[in-house]
């Protein structure tokens, strides 16, 4: 059994490697809604491309970096762009879909 989850876990890492599939790992993970999740899949990218080294050049202590990714973690904004800006990354705003509420047009007139 831990044959396989080693397995799954090397070609995650691999694949997390390349930033296209690191964006839409963490897109997916964000879609969660959970904080948490988002954490723990940001973590599994820093793991990708070598914590300690991601941790150095965004200026995090290590450790640190460790406590933040995980699911007990709440980083500041500036740590949380420090890191994905080492991964080549940026936060971004998306207008959601929502289903039109009608007394919004009302209260526009």
């Amino acid at each position: 059994m831990s044959k396989l989850t080693k397995s799954y876990k090397a070609g995650l890492l691999r694949d997390l490697g390349d930033p296209s599939e690191a964006a839409e790992y963490l897109n997916a993970a964000l879609e969660d809604g959970n904080q948490d999740v988002f954490l723990l899949a940001l973590r599994d990218v820093a793991e990708a491309r070598g914590m300690t080294n991601l941790a150095r050049d965004a200026s995090l202590n290590r450790e640190n970096m460790y406590k933040l990714l995980s699911d007990k973690g709440n980083p500041k904004l500036s740590s949380l762009s420090a890191i994905l800006n080492q991964l080549g990354l940026k936060l971004a705003i998306k207008i959601k879909k929502m289903h039109p509420d009608p007394s919004y047009r009302e209260r526009e007139s």
